[in-house]
């Protein structure tokens, strides 16, 4: 039985080093706050945050850990150190990789850590963070759960392109044997109805709801157009 079920609202409550929000132990409550206004799922970012947003909130957790490597720009998830973390110091019910095929830290390969997770957490779900279709084309090649388009626009190979993606969305609906998760890019709720519509098994939306420097800095980009346009 999956643990993400079909049709869930899946809230990303995260912050990474350098944002406002980040080391104040306070992720458990944007779950909260997330559960009480109608999320399914929660993805959710490092060991700390992970067990007490599990501990403030019963919903299923996709877990990731970022870190970055010298050597590579793969950081969701990207070795083995990360994925053993998950597996053994939390109870998340999904673990996340990046699936994109840049080359991994230290030389190592998707395939491996797919597996590794198979064989010592079997009742794990794991879901592939993708970024074209080639990429998801692979992923499913190795028996991910669920494909998410979370790195659409944010590779080399795919930078620029316009995010919610809402054809690839339903081309990969259309191609893979995984269930698809879109994220990336979703604002509004006018978008949100469209992505619906290209029929993905659950959505993700992150920095519309639980990073308020970004929300504040999109209010603030319009309100100085608006009024740079008055003063002309």
């Amino acid at each position: 039985m999956a643990h993400i079920k079909q049709g869930s609202l899946i809230i990303s409550c995260q912050a990474v080093k350098g944002e406002p929000l980040y080391g104040y132990n306070i992720m458990h409550l944007m779950a909260k706050a997330a559960k009480e206004g109608g999320a399914d799922v929660i993805r959710c970012n490092y060991v700390s945050d992970i067990n007490s947003i599990k501990a403030e909130v019963d919903l299923p957790t996709i877990g990731i850990i970022k870190a970055e490597y010298p050597d590579s720009e793969v950081y969701i998830t990207p070795t083995l150190k990360e994925v053993q973390a998950l597996l053994e110091e939390t109870d998340t019910e999904v673990v996340a990789l990046d699936a994109t095929r840049r080359s991994r830290p230290n030389g190592e390969k998707l395939e491996n850590l797919v597996r590794y997770i198979r064989s010592n957490k079997p009742q794990v779900e794991i879901m592939a963070d993708i970024a074209d279709m080639e990429d998801a084309k692979y992923a499913d090649s190795l028996g991910f759960d669920y494909i998410g388009c979370t790195l659409r626009s944010y590779t080399a190979a795919t930078k620029g392109i316009s995010i919610p993606d809402y054809d690839f969305i339903a081309q990969l609906v259309q191609t893979v044997h995984a269930h698809v998760i879109a994220e990336g890019g979703i604002w509004e709720v006018g978008q949100l109805e469209k992505v619906w519509d290209a029929n993905p098994y659950a959505v993700v939306i992150g920095s519309a709801v639980t990073r308020p420097r970004d929300i504040t800095a999109r209010f603030r980009r319009v309100t100085d157009a608006c009024l740079s346009d008055q003063a002309k």
